[in-house]
């Protein structure tokens, strides 16, 4: 009687070989067993048409026929999904150390309701569904890992939240994602909307030598760099199959620029203390005289009083009326080096055991440099020399309330290079025991550890300014991402308007720490890290109760999770500088050639004079760590400190988590009222317990620890059932859970008092987000390898967690006027910030799969084929404005996409292949409410299409050539869901890669 693959001790009804082989789109030259290129991939077989052969005849056919390449990754795909209990989606390798893209996160994007966010041109995090980075777990080769990097301010900055970077991870080290959309009891909670299983490869997966290797030059078109990635892979086998070990590695560099207009958000016009008022209206800040914008100290003057300047001042006086705060053009430099190492070494001491050590490092170093000219007047107070001492000559607005054209005298202009080195470091060990106790019950066992260090030691930001300058010009009207900006002053010139604006050193008397409503040149420094660490360990039972029909589970899981987080600031919290010193020699460079894969509009300056970062930490010493002249705190002074500091405090934190949880499952499968089915139900037990370490303001940082615990009983089921040979349907339900966001549960909290003025705090006492969620899908394989299917599902949402927003004086907010700088009144408005838990509410959502291989052309057209999907999602949550007021925003959930859609055309003869994928994501908030006076923030629709080839020279040689972000699609976020404002408006270019990999 043939085998039957069924449920023996508690394995899915997907046979080994076609789970670990099964692959959505995008990959090109798979077959089973996985990384053969040799043997025929079963399918799902409809039934013969009345012209086909069948009987002996047709088995010996399909015997001979072997498929290979991107049709034989899709049927893979379809065979495991077909036969799959729960509703899960796989991405598998098309060859030894060959991923469909060169990044994780840009692979997962081809999945049905799976789209991404981009850090420097490159996928970083995920959401699914709707749901974000925060919840989506990822475990690595079953152990869940957090791996943070630290990106740009625009794209989240440092990650210390529980998001997953997929961009610490060479693509090349893994051969199997698995996404997983519905939950099990038997899958550890922490998901809202997935669970993500990344696979590296074992040496049972080959049981032979294997030896290959690849190389590949890559060319950015914006940077025109050329890079180098390679990878490798050996495994073998000894004692006739009993011990296997298999290390792979890849290296990849990647220089790039990521050039375009940004803004740093937008505000109203009486924000900030409002603008200088021309003569004859009255004065809004009242250090104003009769002629002078503040203190007749500064110089500034004063429009004359005439009928224009005063309309425009009341227009752009509005609140109803919106400008950019950091009105900016800018090129950031990436330089990146990563590096990835896999062992593995397996032993089978006998047919009943089996004993696995793997082995994952990963290394990500990069250097950043952002150099930015920009005007930074609009986003400043009094005290800082801001809007209160710029005056509005001329202003138009579009009804909407956005800023048209304006032309401003007293306008603070800054040259700001900032200079990261970055670096994450990844490690994560794992031990697995597998064991049959007998023909009818097995035992698994794994321990393991994922630790992910993060370190930024040099954040380094210095600045040119040239102060109160007359007659900027801020011009929207020909393109609102790409306005004209113009500068009554030569950008270029290294001894012109652009200097080191110092504080005054006195020689008696107290010396000033700043000087009066003015901002002079910084220098920043703000080295910073972050750690995560996951120790688990799982212990399960699987028994077969009724073989192939009925297997029973149950299991046990600790985890230990460590987070810590620290960041170092200057004790000169105003980060003010001296005059150079004499013979200090030139300080500036200049920057070139910006604006290339723009189209900038004309006028714009693609050159300006910079700060030059290493003449400048030479002349001033600043990495001393040390006083190096003038009093304790002041411009001299070079001396870092952390939980002290009360612009670094709140970056000062820690969570240790420690969970305990149980589950019972049920895995079940035969035939009801004449119908296969099959599935499974059980439950999962599980303790959280919290401790939260942050630090206060008062005391100078006093140290404070808050410790919470928390139960779940979260429930689940998943159920398939073959209406006919060709048809399935399926349905889940479960109670999910996901633990708050780290940052929110600080119990401290931390004062900016340089740029945004703000004050956030967390809330150690949040409980976690909790939904119910439902799914039901109905698939239809219509022929070989067609597929046409369709997917609903709910998550009701029970608790939220958002941020509560208010705008204060300094001095209602109850803290001591000590903790401010020295120049600082207390009149200041400062953004208060704290989270909270909300209701929630419902997400809904559909999927549509097409699958189709053009076998029905003749000729060479049968070789074509297509894969397409859209996902709808709809979701709206009640957000609280503020917490003196009932007022609230009804909107949609943050990071969910309301629809995305991704189309794939590929062609592939087992010799030639090629594709061509478009992956589309409609606008997306990312905060609600919005910061300063908006409603929301968000990310504007992205298309990002990506082409390859690949021609198999022989058996041992395929040469390939990639096309990536053929359009430049640009990160365009914005700010104000009726204005549509640019927060930011960068392109990084188009990558091309050609390479080759060769068989041993």
């Amino acid at each position: 009687m043939p085998q039957r693959h069924g449920t023996r001790l508690g394995t899915s009804a997907t046979p080994r070989l076609t789970r670990l082989a099964a692959c959505l789109l995008g990959t090109a030259t798979l077959t089973l067993p996985a990384w053969s290129q040799d043997q025929a991939v079963p399918a799902p077989a409809p039934a013969p048409a009345a012209s086909e052969p069948t009987g002996p005849a047709a088995e010996k056919s399909l015997e001979t026929v072997v498929v290979t390449g991107i049709r034989a990754s899709l049927a893979a795909a379809l065979n495991a999904k077909r036969q799959d209990r729960g509703i899960v989606d796989v991405i598998k390798a098309e060859d030894i150390a060959k991923f469909p893209d060169t990044n994780l996160a840009e692979s997962l994007q081809r999945i049905p309701g799976v789209v991404i966010d981009r850090d420097a041109g490159e996928g970083r995090n995920i959401t699914v569904r709707g749901l974000g980075a925060d919840f989506t777990r990822v475990r690595i080769n079953g152990i869940e890992a957090l791996a943070t990097t630290g990106g740009t301010d625009s794209s989240g900055g440092a990650n210390r939240s529980r998001g997953f970077d997929f961009n610490v991870f060479a693509s090349e080290l893994f051969n199997t994602i698995t996404v997983r959309k519905s939950s099990s009891a038997e899958v550890d909670e922490g998901s809202l909307g997935a669970t993500v299983d990344l696979q590296a490869a074992r040496p049972f997966d080959f049981n032979k030598r294997v030896i290959t290797a690849s190389v590949k030059g890559r060319f950015n078109d914006l940077s025109r760099e050329t890079d180098p990635r390679a990878a490798f892979l050996l495994s073998d086998v000894f004692l006739d199959n009993k011990l296997g070990v298999l290390v792979s590695g890849a290296y990849s560099k990647r220089r790039l620029y990521e050039e375009g207009f940004s803004t740093v958000r937008w505000d109203n016009g009486a924000s900030s203390g409002g603008w200088c008022s021309p003569q004859g209206v009255t004065p809004g800040n009242p250090t104003t005289t009769a002629t002078t914008c503040g203190p007749a100290a500064q110089g500034v003057p004063r429009l004359p009083a005439s009928p224009g300047a005063t309309t425009a001042y009341n227009d752009a006086s509005s609140s109803a009326n919106f400008h950019p705060r950091l009105p900016r053009y800018g090129r950031l430099t990436h330089d990146q080096d990563r590096l990835g190492l896999t062992g593995s070494i397996q032993f089978r001491p006998s047919d009943r055991t089996l004993l696995t050590f793997d082995m994952l490092y990963s290394k990500l170093d990069a250097t950043r440099q952002e150099d930015f000219l920009e005007a930074i007047s609009f986003s400043r107070t009094a005290s800082q020399g801001g809007k209160p001492q710029t005056s509005v000559v001329e202003a138009q607005y579009a009804p909407n309330g956005a800023l048209q054209y304006g032309v401003f005298n007293g306008v603070d202009i800054r040259a700001e290079s900032r200079y990261d080195e970055l670096s994450t470091t990844f490690r994560q060990p794992s031990l697995t025991l597998e064991q049959e106790i007998t023909d009818h019950l097995k035992f698994n066992a794994k321990v393991g550890r994922a630790d992910s260090k993060f370190r930024n030691p040099v954040q380094t930001t210095v600045t040119l300014d040239a102060l109160n300058v007359n007659g900027y010009t801020l011009d929207f009207r020909g393109n609102d991402r790409l306005p004209v900006i113009k500068y009554p002053f030569d950008p270029t010139a290294q001894n012109g308007a652009l200097q080191i604006v110092g504080v005054p050193q006195v020689t008696t008397g107290t010396q000033p720490t700043t000087v009066t409503n003015t901002t002079t040149s910084e220098i920043r420094i703000r080295p910073q890290g972050a750690n995560n660490r996951n120790d688990i360990a799982h212990l399960d039972l699987a028994w077969e109760v009724m073989p192939d029909q009925l297997t029973l589970k149950a299991g046990y899981d600790y985890k230990k999770y460590s987070f810590d987080t620290y960041e170092f600031r200057r004790i000169n919290q105003n980060d003010t500088i001296f005059s150079p010193a004499a013979g200090s020699g030139v300080l500036t460079t200049m920057l070139t050639n910006f604006g290339r894969g723009l189209s900038l509009p004309a006028g714009t300056p693609t050159s300006w004079v910079i700060p030059d970062l290493n003449a400048i930490a030479a002349a001033y010493d600043i990495y001393c760590n040390c006083l190096k002249s003038g009093p304790a705190g002041g411009p001299g002074d070079f001396t870092l400190s952390s939980i002290t500091n009360g612009n670094a405090r709140g970056n000062n934190r820690a969570v240790i988590e420690r969970d305990r949880g149980g589950f019972v499952q049920a895995d079940f499968e035969g035939r009801v009222m004449g119908l296969k089915m099959q599935g499974n139900v059980g439950v999962r037990y599980v303790v959280t317990e919290q401790d939260a370490t942050g630090y206060l303001a008062t005391g100078g940082g006093t140290e404070v620890v808050i410790g919470q615990k928390y139960k779940d009983w979260l429930p689940a089921l998943n159920l398939s059932a073959n209406l006919t040979k060709d048809l399935v349907a399926r349905f889940a339900a479960a109670k999910v859970m996901a633990r708050p966001q780290l940052g929110n549960l600080n119990p401290g909290g931390t004062i900016s008092t340089t740029g945004t003025l703000s004050i956030t705090t967390g809330n150690p006492y949040l409980k976690p987000f909790r939904a119910k969620t439902f799914d039901a899908s109905l698939e239809w394989y219509f022929g070989r390898n067609a597929f046409l299917g369709v997917g609903l599902f709910q998550k009701n949402i029970s608790t939220y967690i958002q941020s509560l927003r208010t705008n204060a004086p300094y001095n209602q907010t109850g803290l001591p006027l000590s903790l401010l700088p020295s120049n600082f009144t207390g009149e200041e408005v400062f953004q208060l910030t704290t989270p909270i838990n909300t209701p929630g509410g419902k997400l809904r959502g559909i999927e549509l799969n097409y699958q189709q291989p053009f076998s029905f052309l003749p000729a060479w057209g049968k070789n074509f084929g297509t894969v397409l999907n859209y996902t709808y999602v709809k979701s709206k949550i009640t957000y609280l404005i503020s917490p003196t007021s009932d007022a609230v925003i009804t909107d949609d959930l943050l990071n969910m996409s309301p629809k995305s859609w991704n189309a794939t055309l590929y062609y592939d003869d087992n010799t030639f292949s090629a594709r061509v994928s478009a992956s589309k994501r409609s606008s997306f908030l990312t905060r609600v409410p919005g910061q300063n006076n908006n409603d929301v923030e968000g990310k504007n629709a992205t298309l990002n299409v990506d082409a390859s080839i690949s021609y198999k020279v022989n058996d041992r040689l395929t040469i390939t050539l990639e096309g990536v972000n053929l359009t430049n699609e640009a990160n365009d976020q914005f700010i104000s869901r009726a204005r549509n404002s640019p927060v930011v408006y960068h392109v990084t270019g188009r990558e091309y890669l050609l390479g080759a990999s060769y068989k041993f």
